[in-house]
């Protein structure tokens, strides 16, 4: 963990805002597996350098909606679902099929952080039928108040700040924005969080992106893991 710098550190963060796989869900790489099938549904071949080429900017654009990374990569809208229907569809299976757990005390994190009177918002740039089947494979149905996905904040995902600003305004849990914190493993997720101007912004080394993809978007502090969050809250006053 980073040290705390004087200037980013908030002295009362009241809302929470995490997102899901690669955070405080261990997905496993079901990204990829579940990219591959849906590049197959559009005449991607794995092995070709279109395949390649591909995947390279899914694992760039990690964190971003999957509906804005098909349009990238296909072009027209039509093509674009077709391609996000079948992403999300084989997702869906592979978590129906045991293939993801928690980041190491990712559950506990939340329940201290909620326990100690904060509020935490769950975030992710699936679709929302997905975002469901993840909860429910967790048993994290009612483990926070609200969770989102860019539907829910009029359609725009990460790197947007809409999904932050939402969590704000739905859950009133915060007099301003700069007692909001969010936390993420991709840039994208940083990025959300300095646009909707957060007062703690932080990325995590148990997913997508490293360090560099995290100071060159803007994060104040960079974490082992979600877990070492609350000793940070605890430090921040």
């Amino acid at each position: 963990m980073t040290s705390p710098t004087p200037s980013q550190a908030p002295e009362d963060i009241r809302l929470v805002v995490l997102d899901m796989a690669g955070t405080t869900v261990a997905d496993g790489g079901l990204v990829e597996r579940a990219f591959d099938t849906a590049a197959r549904e559009l005449g991607v071949e794995p092995g070709t350098p279109d395949h390649a080429g591909k995947l390279d900017y899914v694992r760039a654009t990690m964190g971003e909606s999957k509906i804005s990374v098909f349009r990238h990569l296909f072009g027209d809208e039509e093509r674009a679902r077709r391609a996000n229907a079948a992403f999300e569809k084989a997702y869906g299976e592979l978590v129906d099929g045991g293939l993801i757990a928690p980041v190491p005390g990712a559950r506990e994190t939340i329940e201290e952080l909620l326990a100690g009177g904060r509020t935490v918002v769950l975030t992710t740039g699936f679709a929302r039928v997905t975002q469901d089947a993840i909860l429910d494979a967790l048993g994290w149905r009612d483990l926070v108040p609200l969770t989102l996905c860019p539907a829910d904040a009029g359609g725009r995902g990460r790197p947007y700040p809409d999904m932050v600003l939402e969590a704000f305004l739905r859950t009133k849990a915060a007099d301003g924005v700069t007692q909001v914190a969010v936390v993420g493993d991709t840039s994208y997720d940083v990025l959300s969080g300095v646009r909707a101007g957060a007062g703690l912004v932080a990325g995590v080394r148990t997913g997508a992106h490293r360090d560099d993809a995290f100071r060159e978007a803007g994060a104040g502090h960079v974490l082992d893991s979600v877990a070492d969050l609350p000793a940070l809250l605890r430090g921040a006053g």
